[in-house]
């Protein structure tokens, strides 16, 4: 029996994954979470098999929670789910640990074998990411700075390209101000930037401001 943890802060979501697993003999959901922090503690309660993760949960993008539950559990089976296109996350989901990437737009039965998988510690490609391994290995792609940045990174960016100071930028995505300083430090370290002028500028210059 492969026990399951689903994280994901929308309860359709995990309703709908539950649905498929019931379904499943040797599949079982022992767990839920509507945020990391309670991922975190319910993993640590019930050491499940494999972690079903969204790549965007409160406070969290799922590549920074990928990051922090491997922190706490470095051994633990992770599958990211997800509605962003596999060209904006999956390999980097796949470099930081998660055994695979699975489009919310995917069948159910991806899904399914992507939880198999992982629970033999096999990694999962569906049909688009394996082409993009292919890409990535025949020509290695140089990004502008701001594709490195995460989904939380770049929402920062964003706001702050439009103007707004971290107290306002804290308020928009209620997380605190120290989250938003911690968040900007590293954005400053990924872009090469040193100061708000010029991530102002960045972001105007490449259309990034909300």
């Amino acid at each position: 029996m492969i026990r399951l943890v689903i994280a994901d802060d929308h309860e359709l979501i995990r309703e709908g994954i539950k649905k498929i697993v019931r379904h499943c003999a040797d599949l079982k959901v022992v767990g839920e979470a509507a945020d990391l922090a309670q991922a975190i503690a319910l993993v640590a309660q019930v050491r499940p098999d494999v972690v079903v993760l969204d790549v965007t949960m409160p406070d969290y993008d799922g590549l920074d929670g990928l990051a922090e539950l491997r922190r706490h559990f470095p051994s633990l089976r992770v599958v990211m789910l997800s509605m962003h296109p596999e060209e904006r996350y999956a390999l980097a989901a796949l470099r930081g640990g998660a055994l695979g990437y699975v489009s919310k737009a995917s069948a159910s039965a991806d899904l399914i074998d992507a939880l198999r998988k992982a629970a033999q510690d096999l990694r999962w490609l569906g049909p688009r990411v394996a082409a993009l391994l292919v890409e990535e290995m025949a020509c290695p792609p140089v990004p502008p700075p701001h594709h490195l940045l995460t989904l939380r990174e770049a929402e920062i960016v964003a706001l702050i390209g439009a103007g707004l100071q971290v107290k306002q930028v804290a308020a928009e995505l209620s997380i605190s101000i120290s989250s938003v300083n911690t968040y900007r430090t590293r954005i400053f370290r990924k872009m090469g930037l040193s100061s708000n002028a010029a991530l102002i500028r960045y972001a105007l210059r490449h259309g990034l401001a909300r």
